[in-house]
């Protein structure tokens, strides 16, 4: 008897549970947050860097689910991919063999990787994190990883250990034992070499908090000190890989950078299935797997599962065939420059930084005396809140989607999906400019809305 399911009808009927569901069976915290700032949307289906609400109202999307969604939701070739592979009802995951999905994604992505030999397959960035650390441990033999401050590189215990967020650390030691030092600072990541200890250095390109770029020529440097202490160079390229800057990786807008790790995820899903991927170097993957007895030292139950590798494969088709780095490039510049020439306009608008589809906007002390009074309010109360003051409108008003680049700061960050075009640059640009207007008229909605951001603050002390 062949068993019914009817995934349309269950939505149907309980999808209006959403809100409620969370709060009862899963992070309570996300539901409460939504509705205390208003982003309690339902969203009803999306396309490309747009959602529809049930009334057909569009937002323009730029978080791209964290990076998740590079292409944009649901394009058409990645759709196409993943029926493929579910209609070939392949002998998948049997553990004891080897399909061909797996070595033709890996080798697609390493032709845009020079420099790189092996690819192993997760599930996920942070998983691909945790497996760069261990084989960096094991083929140096050293124990310390060293990170940037505020970097971001995971949540699970390994990657956790990285990460130079104090917030997401508190209340999980004892973590493994790393070291942060500050992000192009040669001098600290030297001293720290002379230890002896050190098997490598990981680093994100580009900051996601905060949206901050390595300075210039600090990869390069590192690198030749890391070489000369025997220790490796990790390039975190999770959110800032796959075109996302407007090169394949980020660590290439940098010549002669060749790390001996690379992690990557989020985009290769396609926004379907979960992937994440590690790539290294020869000799490091044959230290790791150095006999038959050592196959399984490293695997991952669903590790290179035929789902993921199809969107991956048609991921990488689809950057190929529709230029995307390229579009990335120009569209990604169009934007900076349209917003940094709102600098001079703004007072409380005080920097546009970042490369390609990945742009902080970072918010400032205004000259005013009226302005900066409001200023000393929200900063007194907590740091961050005129960001916040100003994603909400943005989503309320404008209808389009943001964030605040992470706690206590006045960063917006964008990243939105990679199909992101002219067209949607004048629309972001229109709102953001709309919501400025407001928040410097000296009142109003946003104002308003600022006082109660700063008695939930004073009260969650």
């Amino acid at each position: 008897m062949t068993s019914e399911f009817d995934l349309g009808a269950l939505l149907a009927e309980r999808g209006a549970e959403r809100y409620e569901l969370h709060t009862k069976y899963l992070n309570p915290q996300l539901p409460r947050m939504l509705h205390t700032i208003g982003f309690d949307k339902v969203y009803e289906r999306a396309e490309g860097a747009h959602f529809f609400d049930a009334d057909g109202n569009d937002y323009l999307d730029m978080l791209a689910g964290f990076g998740v969604m590079g292409l944009g939701r649901h394009h058409p070739v990645v759709r196409k991919a993943l029926h493929e592979v579910l209609d070939l009802d392949l002998a998948d995951l049997t553990r004891f063999d080897c399909q061909p999905l797996p070595g033709l994604l890996a080798e697609r992505l390493l032709t845009h990787s020079p420099h790189l030999d092996r690819v192993f397959f997760g599930n996920s960035g942070t998983e691909a994190v945790e497996t760069a650390l261990k084989f960096a441990r094991y083929a140096t033999g050293r124990p310390r990883v060293l990170y940037c401050e505020h970097a971001f590189h995971g949540l699970t215990t390994g990657s956790l250990s990285v990460n130079g967020e104090k917030g997401f650390r508190d209340g999980f030691a004892p973590l493994l034992p790393d070291t942060a030092v500050p992000l192009g600072d040669l001098d600290a990541l030297a001293r720290e070499l002379k230890k002896g200890d050190v098997a490598a250095l990981i680093v994100e390109p580009i900051q996601g908090k905060g949206v901050h770029e390595a300075p210039p020529g600090y990869l390069r440097a590192a690198q030749e000190l890391l070489r000369k202490h025997k220790a490796l160079l990790i390039a975190d390229e999770v959110q800032t890989g796959l075109g996302r800057t407007g090169d394949f990786y980020a660590y290439q807008h940098e010549d002669g950078v060749e790390p001996d790790l690379v992690c990557v995820a989020k985009a290769l899903s396609g926004g379907y299935v979960p992937v994440g991927a590690t790539l290294g170097k020869d000799w490091i993957f044959k230290k790791v797997y150095s006999s038959m007895d050592r196959v399984l030292v490293h695997s991952a139950s669903f590790g290179a599962n035929a789902q993921a590798m199809a969107c991956g494969l048609a991921v990488l088709s689809v950057m190929e065939n529709e230029q995307i780095v390229a579009g990335v490039r120009t569209t990604g510049e169009l934007l900076k420059s349209r917003l940094t020439e709102l600098i001079d306009k703004y007072e409380l608008l005080s920097d546009v930084r970042g490369r390609g589809l990945m742009i902080g906007i970072e918010f400032g002390k205004p000259s005013s005396l009226k302005l900066r009074s409001r200023w000393a309010m929200l900063q007194a109360a907590r740091k961050g809140l005129f960001a916040q003051m100003v994603v909400v409108p943005l989503l309320q008003r404008h209808r389009i989607l943001t964030q605040v680049s992470g706690d206590h700061l006045e960063v917006i960050k964008l990243i939105p999906p990679l199909v992101f075009g002219e067209a949607d640059v004048d629309r972001f640009i229109e709102g953001f400019a709309a919501v400025m207007d407001d928040a410097h008229s000296g009142g109003g909605l946003m104002w308003d809305f600022g006082k109660t951001l700063i008695k939930q603050a004073v009260a969650n002390r």
